[in-house]
């Protein structure tokens, strides 16, 4: 299996003293224990049962303490350098504005999603950004000033120009994570139904009722010309750029079958139930939304990951264009399964696994101190504190 490789520069610095987290609800990978969690080095050194409070620990008054939970799929990167349409937000304090908005609510390793594949000309186009938006916050990271772990995700856009072309900008120097491929052709996959991509895309474009239909035709028209060669050439550069593969909107058992052949290891938003059922049957992992957990349904009238979660095919959850959902959807999951430490699996040791990331995700001796002090009000969870690496980050 590919992982995600490590590039010059360090992580959120280490802490270098002792910090004990006590009085806790530990949730563990099958149970929830009141104990005590010790962290050195950046690690975490012991964990010991008891609601004792030793002397200089932080006494937590019964809250949870989880793993820092591992985002794979979000767009707030992108939200946050171009908050309004055609609106270049500078890329610096963007970047340091997402990364402190993640530390707030539990999440301390990323996979910051960035398109690749352009599309030139018309209100519908879409240019070139990745490579140089990648240069900075790498640049970021090896200056120390981020708070969490970031990895890149490469989102391929089949139905574009350029996309191999972009893709080649990248090497395995450059911390790319996982590479998804993406076919948002109108008419299949997640725009089945034309009018929620006319609902999206005119909001969003400002596009007239003729200016959605050419948009539509050059779509067409790009999958056709270049959709084949562009999905081979995609998946033969996440080899090269040792990126995990992660399939989008697969709804057929056909589109399954060709994910498996890929290498996939995870299915974003799969569409429907055939095409949960057919991951599962393929060992490939399930992945839905957090906000279609909250809302009830998918705002692309798909699916929605309750039922997917009632049937057993839910693996893991992503924030996708709410950060803030991750954490409060796993525990709406861990009422619907009466099961905290699964819920809280979707988040952490999950996404941890099949990224390749052995060293986190869990709570258990030895793993990074990545941690979060969670209050239950009511049934919503209230981040108190975060730890990345030991340090507190928020």
């Amino acid at each position: 299996m590919n992982s995600p490789k490590h590039v010059a520069g360090t992580e959120t610095p280490a802490l270098t003293e002792t910090l004990c987290l006590a009085n806790a609800r530990l949730v563990l990978r099958d149970e929830v224990v009141s104990g005590a969690l010790t962290v050195e080095a950046g690690r975490v050194a012991e964990i010991r049962q008891g609601t004792g409070v030793p002397r200089g620990a932080v006494d937590c008054g019964g809250d949870y303490v989880i793993p820092g939970l591992v985002e794979l799929h979000t767009d707030n990167l992108e939200r946050h350098i171009e908050p309004r349409p055609s609106v270049d937000w500078p890329h610096l304090p963007a970047i340091l504005a997402h990364d402190g908005e993640l530390a707030s609510t539990g999440i301390t390793t990323v996979f910051d999603a960035l398109r690749v594949g352009s599309i030139h000309g018309g209100k519908a186009r879409y240019d070139p950004y990745a490579r140089r938006l990648a240069d900075e916050l790498l640049a970021l990271r090896s200056e120390n000033v981020l708070r969490i772990s970031h990895f890149l995700h490469l989102r391929a856009e089949i139905c574009s120009e350029t996309l191999l072309e972009e893709l080649a900008d990248f090497g395995p120097e450059d911390r790319v994570g996982i590479l998804s491929l993406m076919d948002h052709t109108p008419g299949q996959r997640q725009f089945r139904d034309t009018t929620q991509l006319k609902t999206y895309i005119a909001k969003k474009r400002g596009l007239d009722d003729a200016e959605f239909e050419a948009h539509v035709a050059n779509l067409k028209r790009l999958q056709e010309t270049y959709g084949a060669k562009h999905e081979a050439g995609a998946v033969a550069e996440a080899g090269r750029i040792g990126a995990v593969l992660a399939s989008h909107d697969d709804t057929t058992a056909d589109h399954v079958k060709t994910s498996r052949a890929h290498g996939v290891r995870f299915a974003e938003f799969p569409t429907t139930l055939e095409a949960a059922e057919a991951c599962r049957e393929a060992g490939i992992a399930v992945m839905m939304g957090a906000p279609n957990v909250i809302r009830g349904g998918s705002h692309s009238g798909n699916v929605a990951a309750h039922d997917l979660a009632a049937a057993g095919l839910l693996d893991i959850l992503s924030s996708d264009y709410v950060p803030s959902a991750l954490l409060y959807a796993a525990f709406q999951l861990a009422e619907t399964w009466k099961d905290l430490p699964r819920a809280i699996a979707t988040v952490t040791a999950r996404p941890a696994e099949v990224t390749g990331l052995e060293d986190r995700g869990t709570l258990e001796t030895g793993k990074l101190a990545d941690l979060v002090r969670v209050h239950a009000l009511g049934e919503v969870p209230v981040v108190r504190s975060v730890w990345s690496r030991g340090r507190q980050v928020a």
